[in-house]
Formats: C-alpha cells, sequence, structure tokens
C-alpha cells in the first residue's frame, strides 16, 4: 500500500477493460514466496522451488469453498465480526470485501508485520495508517477502521470499480493511475483475482 494521493483528475482508459478481463479470467493454483528484499511473489506457473502452494483452485478445490483454509489463520474471523461490521457500515464498503482483504492481507493475524514495515490486520504501511489517522495499527479497531477508509477513498477514487481498488490498495494508486488499470505486475494481477475469489466465498457463506 501507499499513502493516499489526490488523483481526482484521473482518467481510466479503454486499456481497463481489457486488463480487467484479463485479471478475472486467471485460473488455476497460485504460489507464493518472499524474497531476500521482502518482495511477496505470485504465480500461476511456478519456475522456483521457492514458490509454496498459496490459494488452490476454488474450481477443484471444492473444500476451499466452505473452509476458506482457516486453519492457517492466525486468529478466528469471528472475534473481528463486530469490529467489520460496524466499520463496513460506517464507510459503506461490502462486509465481504473487508473480510476478503484482512484474509488475503494478513490471515486473520492482528500482529503480523510484512519486511516493508505494512502491520496488523489490513497491513498498512506508517505513512498510510498516519494519513487515515491509525494510533496503533496492532490494535484490531484501529487497524480495520483505518483500513476500510481507505477502501472508501479508494472506490470513490475509482467510481466503485473494486477491482482496481484493490489493484491500488496492493500496487499503490499512482501505478495504477501511471497504467490506466492494473498495473502489469503479476504479484498485483493474482492479489486482485485472490481477493475477489475469498470475497465471493464470504458472500457464499452469509446467503
Amino acid at each position: 500500500m501507499r499513502r493516499i494521493m489526490d488523483w481526482k483528475s484521473m482518467v481510466l482508459t479503454a486499456s481497463t477493460v481489457v486488463l480487467m478481463s484479463v485479471s478475472l479470467a486467471m485460473a488455476g493454483d497460485i504460489y507464493r514466496f518472499e524474497d531476500e528484499e521482502g518482495v511477496v511473489h505470485f504465480t500461476d506457473i511456478p519456475t522456483d522451488h521457492r514458490f509454496k502452494i498459496f490459494m488452490r483452485d476454488l474450481k477443484k478445490d471444492k473444500k476451499l469453498r466452505t473452509s476458506f483454509n482457516l486453519a492457517s489463520c492466525g486468529r478466528a474471523p469471528e472475534e473481528f465480526e463486530t469490529i467489520i461490521s460496524r466499520s463496513a457500515t460506517e464507510y459503506g464498503v461490502e462486509k465481504s470485501l473487508v473480510k476478503a482483504v484482512i484474509h488475503a492481507e494478513s490471515s486473520y493475524n492482528p500482529q503480523a508485520v510484512s519486511r516493508k514495515g505494512a502491520m496488523g490486520l489490513m497491513q498498512l504501511m506508517p505513512g498510510t495508517a498516519q494519513d487515515l489517522k491509525v494510533v496503533n495499527s496492532f490494535d484490531p479497531q484501529d487497524n480495520i477502521r483505518g483500513g476500510v477508509r481507505y477502501l472508501r477513498f479508494l472506490l470513490d477514487t475509482f467510481r466503485g470499480d473494486v477491482t482496481l481498488a484493490l489493484a491500488a490498495y496492493n500496487a499503490g494508486l499512482s501505478k495504477v493511475a501511471r497504467h490506466g488499470g492494473i498495473p502489469p505486475y503479476e504479484e498485483t494481477r493474482n492479489y486482485v483475482s485472490r481477493v475477489l475469489a475469498l470475497q465471493k466465498n464470504y458472500q457464499t457463506q452469509t446467503n
């Protein structure tokens, strides 16, 4: 994530639609590894032994549709249900989207810290947290409320386009603006696909 920037004059081009289609069309198992510099890499075609399975293809692994692989989560998602619901209502963001972002970012571990310094459930960078007036990124209520507020900002910036908002959450708003859509980064495309798939699962479980 990057610090909040003012991109009110941003113009989204037709290439956005093309890039969105590519992202949503991706399928198959997703693999992940984090290199020595803290950069996280995702791929659906592992070419290095360091890649480990990160997410099974939902179409092939029906068990994931109901379990969400919660055994690997830092804490039970139900512990944060009240905070998520309150923040989602306050900022008008779908609860399923908030849950999916938390799942993808930290696996519900409020003490998670990336090598780049992102912290807490929604992995807020220090600068972003400061802009959002988040006092303690390790406090679930503070972190979730700040992260949902940031999601609302991104959704408003991209006129409600969830795909582009997620791309900006992962790669930074300026990079999405520069490329006129989802940046051509494998990590970001895989991230967007994964969060959208998780969101669909959370929506299914609440129906």
